[in-house]
């Protein structure tokens, strides 16, 4: 009766129409110079008080701002997530507004400032009060310099084009008793109040101007195309100066969509024939448009792509042209759409907005393109066709690509804002989970309860002002069922969902069971049944107890399924079916798949793929790789990889097996326990095995977006070592070392520190040594780089300096180091550098310390990545006066830690630019282990 009432008072709420309160109302005239980049604004703001409080000053948002300097909260973004190019960029390239002046109805000045915490609003301080329903207004006059669009996408491109978004001085939300203040963060979340518009522009006669605003009037004069336009109830809007050529403008019953959408491939009759069939779904789904103009442009897809579509090169599509076409068209449309028609808080409240849009794109795919595929015609391949890959629906990446984060402990809850959010989640994992989970809420409603409240809140929103609490009561509102589960499991936690069969019974006519709640997340689920691969019932069920027997009808079915359709966003589905005929463990058979796959629920997975290394001792090593590591993250990895040496004609390799534990509610958030071992040559005679178990302890801080990593590595290595002509004596000694380390980083484009300690102990030595490097890129774009190294032996039974600190080239007796030449002492591979212990560059006469060893590495930016570097230390050898040492040189830093290059110009030794065999002195570091390179690409995702 209560769901009734609700129903029925909500209904009869949405069913009047609400007067909006009056719009504040922008009237601009606005001037641009395509030549400096900048916009001259006069600006008119009659500024309404919609709210109940008596308002003391005014807030407007100034995302130019965030373009001002190196300093500003959209250049520490742009650090965080490893992006140079702001940083780096030229004075020209970057945008502001200044020249700021505002005043009142009477003539006078007024006072305006910049909040301290939140830079990118300005704050006008009013000489009287504004009551609630009373009005003020102002003249802004400002110039706006566009930066360039290489950083957001928005700005100035080549030949004057433009993207104007978020330029001008626009009034912010006001929402319980506060303006909703918030820095441009390139998040494309500008929380504006709504507002009406006239708004005059001026530009050159060669552009034409184009917008998502209504064009009632333009005129050429003396060599300027004026444009005048209007607009009601708008929350943004966009301006593009471009040309005619690159624009085409559609219209679709009352909605005209201008579009320069890039797409070459396809003909004006088949893109207008796409255009149409989307705003017609989307209209059907959402209801119709509430502006008469939306642009739908190639930046916004640009900024916003479809993951996995956007990385194929445009010769090599497995899809359609016509479908690739139609899927970039719905992201962007769909997108536009719900930012131009919700009225929420566009950064606490982003998961709605990416709940609506992925739901709906899901929908349109089921229903307009039933059996497409993840990877598209290439599933018709009869030699791929074992993949899961290949024959994963196309819908069935998003679930996929939420579990890479959730495998990883890395997911957010949707309700965090978008600014909490890591790359990967707030544009890929958070956005899927959200529509993932209004799927699921739907699938478990039924009777099109979720997309008629969707409906419904759009109603909502055309009417007023909303927030999350509008959303969550319609659909608590319009529910059968109580859903607080949704909210509190769903969208407001990052509880995992994970079910299996816990008892199965048979018969010829029922089937009895029970469920095991793994993660103890009291959420609905459905259970099918299947025959050969037809569904002969499904049930939900719900409050899932582990002591309750469930029995239904078997339906001739072969076997029950979990959560068969993937509706619920499931942590695990490799636990989730069981055979009705058969043994237990006979329900998953292994299968074998080249190189790299999507985990496969049905199957226990081996992938093979071939392997080429090489070191100097055993040339080159091909080999198969045979390991269990799919995309997603597994709780137990093993990873075999058997060589072979051209070298020596024998049989090499190594591999590790591991156990992950994740732990979803505390700072240490990844155990790892590994055991890895590998058989490789270390000399031109002499092999050597290593065996290592090792306990990895992974800590991250509670804000997932700090980059600060701290990590404890304990293991015992024990190594094998054949005897060689080559080497000294006590390099062929067998010998077993404990290792602990402790590590602690945190990384940015312009700034870097990481601490390193480390114990070690064996029955002849036992060592102390901490290493602390810190990289600063100054607004210069000078960079400094310092490392300190300390070292002591705690006690040294050892007779030769194998164990002992290296000044240059440490002899790396615990095998980690990626030397391609361990044992060298002459030629290239000797001239290997690898970052540790002393890190000096040059061949000093004392090259190792027995004792205590302590050195400082410098280096500063001469030009680009020509760094200027020294070396100084002491070092300290038994029986011998600790001595003092140093060199100094150019070091080419091409990519960091990753590939560089040093010249030695001066050291202990004297000058040694000058001496015959100088190129035996230079020295690189060069990376070539796949997982460390890859590193280098992922960082800013993650």
């Amino acid at each position: 009766m209560k769901s009734i009432f609700k129903i029925f008072f909500l209904g009869l709420l949405l069913s009047f129409p609400i007067k909006l309160l009056a719009q504040h109302h922008s009237k601009m005239i606005v001037e641009i110079d395509n030549e400096k980049k900048e916009l001259t604004v006069n600006e008119e703001l009659t500024y309404y008080n919609q709210t109940n409080d008596t308002l003391t000053n005014i807030v407007l948002n100034d995302w130019m701002n965030g373009y001002t300097s190196k300093n500003t909260p959209l250049a520490a973004r742009f650090s965080d997530e490893f992006e140079r190019s702001f940083h780096l960029a030229k004075e020209k390239e970057r945008g502001r507004t200044s020249n700021i002046n505002i005043i009142d109805e009477s003539k006078t000045l007024m006072t305006w400032e910049r909040d301290k915490n939140y830079p990118d609003v300005i704050q006008i301080r009013l000489k009287d009060k504004l009551l609630p329903n009373q009005k003020a207004t102002f003249t802004l006059t400002y110039t706006v310099k566009i930066p360039s669009d290489k950083f957001t996408k928005y700005g100035y491109a080549e030949n004057g084009k433009m993207y104007l978004k978020n330029c001008f001085l626009i009034p912010a939300r006001y929402e319980n008793r506060a303006f909703a203040k918030y820095d441009n963060l390139n998040l494309d979340d500008c929380a504006n109040a709504l507002s009406d518009y006239d708004i005059d522009v001026r530009i050159p006669q060669n552009f034409d101007l184009f917008s998502d605003l209504n064009e009632a009037q333009k005129e050429t004069v003396n060599g300027f195309n004026n444009y005048h336009f209007t607009a009601k109830n708008r929350l943004d809007f966009n301006l593009f100066v471009d040309s005619k050529k690159d624009f085409e403008v559609y219209k679709n019953g009352d909605v005209e969509i201008v579009s320069n959408l890039k797409d070459t491939r396809l003909n004006d009759i088949q893109r207008a024939i796409v255009i149409d069939r989307i705003v017609n779904y989307v209209s059907a789904n959402l209801g119709k448009f509430p502006q008469s103009k939306v642009t739908v442009a190639q930046a916004d897809y640009d900024k916003n792509p479809f993951y996995g579509l956007n990385q194929l090169p445009f010769f090599i599509s497995p899809f359609p042209d016509e479908f690739l076409y139609e899927i970039k068209f719905l992201k962007t449309y769909t997108n536009n759409y719900l930012h131009s028609t919700l009225q929420l808080d566009p950064r606490k409240d982003n998961w709605i907005y990416d709940g609506i849009q992925v739901y709906i794109m899901m929908k349109y795919i089921e229903e307009n393109h039933p059996d497409s595929k993840m990877m598209g015609s290439v599933a018709k391949l009869k030699l791929l066709k074992g993949y899961n890959l290949v024959s994963l629906d196309f819908n069935g990446q998003y679930s996929y690509l939420y579990m890479l984060m959730a495998r990883k402990n890395l997911d957010q809850p949707l309700s965090n804002p978008k600014n909490t959010l890591i790359k990967f989640n707030e544009k890929i994992a958070s956005k899927y989970r959200a529509g993932l989970s209004l799927r699921y809420l739907d699938s478990y409603l039924e009777n099109d309860i979720v997309p008629n409240s969707i409906q419904q809140f759009l109603v909502l929103n055309e009417k007023q002002q909303t927030n999350r609490k509008d959303f969550d009561s319609i659909l608590a509102a319009n529910s059968p069922k109580k859903i607080d589960w949704f909210f509190d499991k769903i969208i407001d936690s990052r509880d995992i969902i994970d079910f299996k069969f816990d008892k199965v019974t048979r018969t010829k006519d029922s089937i009895s069971f029970s469920l095991k709640n793994k993660t103890e997340t009291n959420v609905p689920i459905s259970v099918y049944g299947i025959k050969d691969k037809n569904i002969v019932f499904k049930k939900w069920l719900d409050n899932v107890a582990s002591d309750s027997i469930y029995t239904i009808p078997r339906k001739d079915a072969e076997k029950i399924v979990i959560n068969y359709k993937n509706e619920v966003p499931e942590y695990n589905l490799r636990n989730n079916w069981r055979s009705l005929h058969g043994f237990h463990l006979n329900n998953r058979p292994i299968k074998f798949n080249f190189m790299k796959d999507l985990e496969d629920p049905y199957y226990n997975q081996i992938l093979y793929v071939p392997t080429l290394e090489y070191n100097l001792y055993d040339g080159l090593l091909p080999g198969f790789r045979f390991h269990n590591k799919t995309i997603l993250d597994k709780s137990f990895i093993f990873d075999l990889n058997p060589t072979i040496s051209t070298k020596t004609k024998s049989f090499s390799g190594k591999g590790f097996v591991y156990v992950n534990q994740f732990n979803r509610d505390s700072n240490l958030n990844h155990i790892k326990y590994m055991l890895s071992g590998s058989y490789l040559h270390y000399a031109p005679d002499a092999y050597y095995k290593k065996l290592a178990p090792t306990v990895f302890l992974n800590f991250r801080p509670d804000n997932f977006r700090d980059n600060r990593k701290q990590l404890i590595i304990i293991k015992e290595i024990i190594v094998d070592k054949q005897k060689s002509a080559f080497t000294v004596t006590e390099n062929s000694e067998n010998y077993q070392i404990f290792n602990a380390k402790y590590i602690n980083t945190k990384t940015e484009v312009t700034n870097h520190f990481s601490f390193l300690g480390d114990f070690q102990y064996s029955n002849v030595f036992g060592k102390l040594a901490a290493e602390v490097q810190y990289r600063k890129l100054f607004d210069n774009n000078r960079s400094l780089n310092l490392r300190l190294f300390a070292g002591t032996f705690l006690h040294n039974k050892t007779t030769s300096n194998y164990f002992d600190f290296g000044l240059d080239r440490p002899s790396d007796y615990l095998f980690e180091s990626e030397y391609l030449g361990r044992s060298e002492t002459t030629g290239l591979f000797s001239q290997q550098s690898i970052v540790a212990d002393g890190f000096f560059k040059s061949k000093l006469e004392t090259r190792t310390a027995n004792r205590w060893m302590t050195t400082v590495n410098a280096s500063y930016t001469i030009w680009s990545w020509v760094e200027g570097y020294s070396d100084i230390g002491f070092i300290k050898n038994k029986d011998v006066n600790p001595k003092f040492v140093n060199d100094s040189g150019i070091r080419l830093n091409l990519v960091t830690d990753y590939f560089e290059l040093f010249f030695p110009v001066y050291s202990n030794n004297g000058w040694e630019i000058g001496d015959k065999n100088y190129g035996e002195k230079i020295r690189f570091i060069v990376t070539f282990r796949p997982e460390t390179l890859i590193n280098l690409f992922t960082r800013k995702w993650f």
